[in-house]
């Protein structure tokens, strides 16, 4: 909102469901160009329909490739900034932008292409910094996690709850995320190999996520109680 006072130009922030109403409409457009690129480049590299083993394209379009995964993250770290009032409510932003945006990203290519047929068609989930690779449940899952777990801590926030994360916290959301993404691309030379996948390390994945659950539990729990004692302050309050 947009107003005059005292002769000076101000502006106040909309109230938190709207903006987050309409960053969610923005992720979903995103999702949609996304998709519409993959669609192009699937009509390409993969005129009989998108399958394993994996398609090397030329250097300097895995290049642009990179780089136009890399521009994303930069536009969803963008928007959620311009929008937050401090650095928890961005990185939660981010975070719910991040797993919205993934899980249309499916959407669309759905509608576009009918595809995945499955949720365990296995896909090329990731350029940056290696391929990542893994059936489309298991991304759809972490997207879903990100999403549940961003709007269950922007709600304490909004209710006045201090977002409290201990050392024990944060150390197994950093070790859930670091087995999950390890689930992810430690056959990655497979696919540069232009090779089959192994099957899926769904037991790695499984332990990362539970970690990662685990930390998110330990954190609503805290900041739910608004403990202060043994608990460390937290230094991404402000």
């Amino acid at each position: 909102m947009v107003g005059l006072k005292a002769g000076c130009y101000t502006r106040t922030m909309p109230d938190p469901q709207r903006r987050l109403i309409w960053l969610t409409v923005y992720t979903v457009a995103m999702a949609y160009l996304e998709s519409a690129v993959v669609v192009y480049l699937r009509a390409i590299y993969y005129p009989e329909g998108f399958s394993f083993p994996f398609v090397l394209i030329e250097p300097g379009m895995a290049a642009i490739e990179v780089g136009r995964e890399a521009a994303t993250l930069v536009m969803l770290l963008g928007v959620t900034a311009a929008m937050s009032v401090d650095r928890w409510e961005w990185f939660l932003a981010f975070c719910l932008s991040f797993g919205v945006w993934d899980i249309f990203y499916y959407v669309w290519l759905w509608v576009f292409l009918d595809w995945p047929p499955s949720l365990l068609t296995w896909d090329i989930l990731f350029l940056i910094p290696v391929p990542w690779i893994g059936p489309v449940l298991a991304p759809i899952l972490v997207s879903v996690a990100l999403v549940v777990g961003s709007l269950l801590l922007l709600r304490l926030k909004r209710h006045g709850a201090r977002l409290r994360f201990s050392p024990t916290s944060w150390g197994l959301l950093g070790t859930g995320g670091v087995l999950v993404l390890l689930s992810f691309i430690l056959d990655f030379r497979l696919a540069l190999a232009q090779m089959e996948p192994l099957p899926f390390r769904w037991g790695l994945f499984a332990v990362g996520v539970t970690c990662g659950v685990i930390g998110l539990g330990l954190g609503i729990s805290a900041s739910e109680r608004g403990s202060t004692g043994s608990d460390h302050a937290d230094p991404w309050q402000n």
